[in-house]
């Protein structure tokens, strides 16, 4: 039983998975045909075909290798100086015979002339209207900001919908003066969280003040406490000084006298940077709130997202280093490590088959996964680099920016951006993902992440 509600998780999050990636392409090559453009091919997958049906100039399919998909626009790529636009003829088949006027040298000049040789055997004579190069600047950012755009949508749908019922639950400090959960038997590194005291470790502040679960916190070095920040912010700011504690204790007062250590720890839930402060090795009690809301809230919580995505693209080849070494057994793989859609499938498997969890909490758990890889790929996709669709929207908006200066300066039209003069950096950059990709599939396999209960 327990197998067959892993591979049912693992099924339901590849197949939430594909429809986004479907979904993404729907939104390409929907305002593409709107506009005009000729898209040629609609396909969800890489690789050998697997089926595939045209429809009008479309062929729709579905390839061998589920791990993205892609719409086949015609024109992506202008003809470039060594050709002559305006003196293209045609052979038998409806094929442009491109004229050279320059000579090819240089392996990334040939790449370059390849690759539009290769664009434009797609183009007929009755094309030339309908080229993408040849869309004004705002059509073109609407064709690729469609998909990444679909995806974040997907993703903000599910959040909203997540947020308005089940909404988000943290756990908070019961209002009122702090009342002790647990206290640390020792002083533990933050980077070693979760081990067991060694005969090595000293003593906590607390332990050797004599606090103990239940106790009630009242005063700090003379300061009467009123809730747990008030106690947290002067645990931290006391680095090594003498901490004077009063605390109730079944109905009595009393007093423990110790001195906080420095220690390096996070400053806050949302920032992981570690800073030198106080510790004592005490945790409040809590209790579970739970806060819902509608679509303002949505946008007010993925604008966090936001942020935390863009820290997440600035240290992600870190991270996947990170990953190649605990592939090699050079050192543990990380909780916080980037996963693939196969260390997704893996999380989603483990939590509806997870015994311990509520029928409702898997769900929801599963559509926030679904909603965060959306989230992350939408996002992605804005980074302005070829091949990613926030490169193709780069080079539209820097083709008006040329233009309306030109128009500024009384300059001739400067004509379109050539993106394929982009092309090796394309490939060089398309090359680092395919190897990130691969290494995080790899490791999803051999070192993967587990669900942290």
């Amino acid at each position: 039983m327990t197998a067959l509600l892993y591979a049912l998780g693992f099924v339901l999050f590849f197949l939430g998975i594909l429809a986004s990636i479907g979904l993404h392409e729907l939104g390409h090559m929907i305002p593409a045909k709107r506009f005009g453009g000729k898209v040629t091919q609609y396909f969800i997958g890489f690789g050998p075909t697997v089926w595939s049906k045209h429809v009008g100039e479309t062929e729709y399919g579905v390839k061998a290798i589920p791990l993205g998909g892609y719409v086949k626009i015609v024109g992506m790529l202008p003809p470039g100086d060594q050709y002559d636009p305006d003196d293209l003829e045609y052979d038998e088949q409806g094929s442009p015979v491109l004229k050279v006027r320059k000579s090819n040298t240089g392996l990334f000049t040939q790449l370059i002339s390849d690759a539009r040789a290769a664009e434009w055997e797609l183009v007929r004579p009755e094309d030339t209207g309908r080229l993408f190069y040849r869309m004004p600047w705002w059509k073109k950012v609407v064709v690729m900001a469609g998909g990444p755009s679909v995806n974040i949508l997907i993703a903000f749908f599910i959040f909203w919908g997540v947020f308005a019922t089940y909404g988000t639950k943290t756990e908070e400090p019961v209002a009122g003066a702090p009342i002790v959960a647990t206290v640390s038997e020792c002083v533990i590194p933050y980077t070693e969280d979760g081990r067991a005291c060694t005969k090595d470790d000293p003593a906590s502040p607390a332990a050797e003040a004599g606090l103990k679960p239940g106790d009630r916190i009242v005063s700090f070095n003379g300061t009467p406490i009123e809730d747990w920040e008030q106690l947290r912010a002067a645990i931290r700011a006391n680095d090594d000084g003498t901490a004077v504690l009063v605390y109730e204790r079944d109905g009595k007062e009393l007093t423990g006298r110790t001195s906080t250590t420095v220690e390096a720890r996070p400053t806050s839930g949302t920032d992981a940077t570690l800073h030198q402060v106080g510790f004592l090795g005490i945790s409040p009690k809590t209790h579970v709130v739970t806060t819902t809301g509608g679509p303002f809230y949505t946008v007010e919580q993925m604008g966090t997202m936001t942020k935390q995505v863009v820290q997440a693209l600035g240290t992600l080849p870190v991270k996947v280093w990170g990953v190649a070494e605990a592939i090699v057994g050079v050192k543990d793989r990380a909780a916080d490590s980037p996963v693939s859609i196969v260390g997704g499938g893996r999380i989603a498997g483990e939590t509806v088959s997870h015994r311990g969890f509520p029928l409702t909490e898997k769900v929801v758990f599963l559509l926030m996964l679904i909603a965060s890889f959306n989230f992350f790929i939408g996002m992605f996709n804005f980074v302005p680099l070829l091949p990613l669709d926030g490169g193709h929207i780069a080079s539209a908006l820097w083709e008006a920016v040329r233009r309306a200066l030109a128009r500024v300066r009384g300059r001739p039209d400067p004509g379109y951006v050539d993106a394929a003069k982009l092309l090796p950096i394309a490939y060089g950059f398309a090359a680092v993902l395919l190897v990130m990709g691969v290494v995080l599939i790899i490791g999803d396999i051999v070192v993967p992440v587990h669900l942290t209960t």
